[in-house]
C-alpha cells in the first residue's frame, strides 16, 4: 500500500507543479486578439510551459537537466520517406547537415538554400525544423541544406557562427558535387538562425575567392543586442514565443553562456555612452516607420552606464553577432535580401532598421509583413490540429522569392 500512496502523491504533487507552472506563466503572458489563431497559440504556449514545468522536476530529480529534456521534447523525429526528394545526413567537416535533394531530373543546375535554424542559439536542431526545410525543397525544387550548428550554453560564441561558416564554405566549394548552380546559392534562417544568416553573408561579402551569395533570407532575425527597449519590445514584451526578457537571455547565453546581467542589458546600463552615440544613426527609434509606433511606444532613458557590465558582456557588440552594427562598406556589398516580419514580435524593429540600411545603401530588399503574425510562427505552419495559416502564408512567401532568383 505505501507505494501506492508514494506514487500518487508524487503523480499529485506533479500536476499540482507543472499547472502552478503554467498559471504563474500565463499571469505574465500576453495574447493580443490580432494575432492569427489566438486560441492556438495558447495551446502551443501551454505546451511549452508544460515542458518547461516537467523539465524543472525532471532536474530536481536528478533525471536529467531542464534544458536536456527540452531539447529532447522539441528534436522531432526522422519522418517518412518523401517521394519527391532524397534526404541525406552528413557531415561538412564537423558540422552535421542534412540535404534535401529533388528526385525530378533537373532541367540545368538547381539553385540551393542554406539554412539555419532558430531556437535562440540554445534550442532547435536539423530534426525540429524537418517539415519547413522538406516544404522549400519540394515547392521551390531547390537543393536545402539544413545545418546542426553546436549550441549554446555549452558552446558560446562563436562556435554557432563557425559551424554556419564553415558548412556554408564547404558546400559552396563543393556545389558541383550536388548539382547546384555556384551563383545561385542563398543562405536562409529563422529567429537566431536569421542572425546566423546575416553573419555569414556579412562574412562572405568581400570574399574574391568565391561565387557571390545569391540572396540572404531573414525570418524574423534577431540583430541587435543594445536596445531592447524598441517600440516592438514595449508593444510586445510578453507576447509568446519569445518574450523580451527570454531575447535578452538567449543572447547572454550565445555570448557569455549565461544570463546573469539580463536586467542591465535590459535597462540599456551596458552601452557605453560613445558606443550608443556611435551607433543611434542606426539604431534609433526615428528610423522605424511612424505606423510601428502609434500602437504604444515611449521614448526609453538607459540607466547609467555600467562599466563592469560592459566589460562583462562587451562581447555582444561584435557585428557577427549583432550584424546591425556592422559599417556601411560591408552593407554595400551584400546580395538581394529578403526579410519577413511579425508584427507581434519583440524582434520585429531589428529587421525595420536593418531594412533600412540595407536600402540606404543600396541593397535591394524584398521585405514581407504578417500583419497578425508572431515570432516562431512559420515553423509551425503545418502543426497536427494547431497549424496556423499565417505561417503557410510567410513560407509561401519565401518559396515564391526562391524560384523568382
Amino acid at each position: 500500500i505505501l507505494p501506492v500512496i508514494l506514487l500518487v502523491i508524487f503523480t499529485a504533487s506533479f500536476i499540482l507543479a507543472v499547472m502552478g507552472t503554467i498559471r504563474s506563466e500565463y499571469s505574465n503572458t500576453s495574447i493580443p486578439s490580432g494575432v492569427n489563431h489566438p486560441g492556438k497559440l495558447r495551446i502551443v504556449h501551454a505546451s511549452m510551459v508544460a515542458t518547461s514545468a516537467m523539465g524543472k522536476i525532471l532536474e530536481k530529480l536528478g533525471v536529467c537537466s531542464e534544458l536536456a529534456f527540452a531539447r529532447y521534447v522539441q528534436s522531432g523525429r526522422r519522418l517518412w520517406p518523401e517521394p519527391r526528394l532524397w534526404l541525406e545526413d552528413a557531415a561538412f567537416g564537423r558540422v552535421p547537415v542534412r540535404l534535401y535533394r529533388p528526385r525530378a531530373p533537373p532541367a540545368g543546375p538547381r539553385a540551393a538554400a542554406i539554412f539555419f535554424h532558430g531556437g535562440g542559439w540554445v534550442h532547435g536542431s536539423i530534426g525540429s525544423y524537418e517539415d519547413l526545410c522538406r516544404y522549400i525543397a519540394r515547392e521551390s525544387d531547390v537543393v536545402v541544406v539544413s545545418v546542426g550548428y553546436r549550441l549554446a550554453p555549452e558552446h558560446k560564441y562563436p562556435a554557432a557562427y563557425e559551424d554556419c561558416l564553415n558548412a556554408t564554405l564547404h558546400f559552396m566549394k563543393n556545389t558541383e558535387h550536388y548539382g547546384v548552380d555556384p551563383a545561385n546559392v542563398v543562405v536562409c534562417g529563422d529567429s537566431a538562425g536569421g542572425n546566423l544568416a546575416a553573419a555569414v553573408c556579412h562574412t562572405l561579402a568581400s570574399r574574391s575567392d568565391l561565387p557571390k551569395l545569391r540572396a540572404q533570407i531573414l525570418i524574423y532575425p534577431g540583430l541587435q543586442a543594445l536596445d531592447f527597449n524598441l517600440p516592438s519590445y514595449q508593444q510586445n514584451p510578453s507576447v509568446p514565443l519569445v518574450s523580451r526578457e527570454r531575447a535578452a537571455f538567449f543572447a547572454l547565453q550565445y555570448v557569455n553562456g549565461n544570463a546573469l546581467h539580463r536586467q542591465e542589458v535590459l535597462e540599456g546600463s551596458h552601452i557605453p555612452p560613445d558606443m550608443r552615440l556611435k551607433y543611434r544613426k542606426w539604431l534609433s527609434p526615428d528610423n522605424i516607420p511612424e505606423k510601428f509606433k502609434v500602437t504604444g511606444y515611449k521614448p526609453h532613458k538607459p540607466h547609467e552606464f555600467n562599466a563592469e557590465v560592459f566589460e562583462k558582456v562587451k562581447g555582444i557588440f561584435h557585428p557577427n553577432i549583432c550584424p546591425l552594427l556592422a559599417e556601411d562598406a560591408v552593407i554595400q556589398q551584400l546580395p538581394e535580401s529578403f526579410i519577413l516580419t511579425c508584427e507581434y514580435d519583440v524582434l520585429r524593429d531589428d529587421s525595420l532598421l536593418y531594412k533600412k540600411r540595407l536600402e540606404d545603401n543600396g541593397v535591394p530588399v524584398t521585405w514581407y509583413h504578417l500583419e497578425d503574425g508572431f515570432h516562431g510562427i512559420i515553423s509551425l505552419f503545418d502543426l497536427p490540429v494547431l497549424s496556423f495559416t499565417s505561417g503557410k502564408r510567410g513560407l509561401d512567401r519565401i518559396v515564391e522569392f526562391i524560384k523568382g532568383l
